[in-house]
């Protein structure tokens, strides 16, 4: 979690802050496993219970601009945080975030997000009709681990998604750089995945959510390996939410488009079909769909565009 730092007004000027995140999707017996993995066990946790209320207005303004606005409740203090789109793929993202402490647990501090360019372009006019939209309920075991000369905070949250009256679990490691070179993020997941089944997710909590409430999970058009991976991607975090068996299909679908790309070299190649057969009949990952996963990630996203 990024320090709280004072209203938005105060650092005008300087430039938004990122957040640069890996983002893993796991099973609860998986995210036992991790809790007691050596690299972590060596470590005592901070354990937290983290309620939050994501707010948008009636006709989803900030989901159509790729926006999630928050009040956390952690610690005995209420967090603010905008988070713009990120950019990224295989499960890494880079995005803008603003985060501050607020006084209220109930109300916005709406002259804070004002100051915020994101909120400056939707205008005034989205600020008077923002209401919270849903809620995410999650316990977190949140380590700082020092890897490859860089800090590292490792949190494995396990909760509920609710909107209206759709509900998903969350089970979910995150690894966000608080120093040093993305490249230790891949690092770590890495030495994660060869004992514990994982996959890459890119579907941010807030996004879920959305999905949830409208019953809609869109899933991304493909020509490019990068883009049938993150096609993919989209479609187990849509199957495991939505219990559609369409999506299970997709996501097998574009992993099969992916291992028979012809931009793909040979050993990307061998990669993509062990993730055609690294899956299980619940949509779950084996330990070798993660490695090869994880591997194939790092790799197409040093030569992919930015999403």
């Amino acid at each position: 979690m990024p320090s709280a730092i004072s209203r938005p007004d105060a650092h005008a000027a300087e430039p938004a802050p990122q957040e640069i995140e890996l983002k893993l999707a796991l099973t609860p017996q998986n995210a036992a496993a991790l809790l007691a993995h050596p690299l972590l066990a060596a470590h005592a946790p901070v354990k937290q219970t983290l309620t939050n209320a994501y707010f948008d207005t009636p006709d989803a303004t900030l989901a159509a601009a790729r926006i999630a606005l928050r009040l956390r409740q952690v610690d005995g203090i209420t967090l603010q945080t905008l988070k713009t789109a990120g950019h990224g793929g295989g499960g890494l993202s880079t995005r803008n975030e603003w985060e501050w402490e607020v006084t209220s647990v109930a109300g916005l501090d709406l002259a804070g997000l004002a100051e915020l360019p994101p909120m400056r372009e939707l205008g005034r006019d989205t600020l008077a009709r923002l209401a919270v939209q849903l809620h995410t309920d999650f316990t977190r075991h949140r380590f700082e681990v020092s890897h490859r000369h860089s800090v590292i905070e490792v949190a494995i949250d396990q909760g509920e998604i609710v909107c209206g009256e759709a509900h998903a679990r969350i089970c979910e490691l995150e690894l966000e750089l608080k120093a040093g070179a993305p490249e230790a993020l891949w690092e770590l997941a890495d030495t994660f995945a060869e004992t514990v089944a994982l996959r890459p997710s890119d579907s941010s909590k807030a996004a879920r959510g959305n999905a949830l409430g409208n019953g809609h999970w869109p899933l991304a058009d493909a020509r490019t390996p990068d883009a049938w991976l993150h096609r993919a991607t989209l479609a187990l975090d849509a199957f495991h939410d939505s219990g559609q068996a369409g999506f299970l299909h997709a996501a097998q679908r574009a992993l099969a488009c992916l291992a028979e790309h012809p931009e793909l070299p040979d050993n990307d190649q061998r990669l993509a079909q062990a993730l055609v057969s690294g899956l299980d009949d619940h949509g779950h990952p084996t330990t070798a769909f993660g490695q090869a996963a994880l591997t194939l990630s790092r790799r197409l996203a040093r030569r992919a565009p930015l999403r």
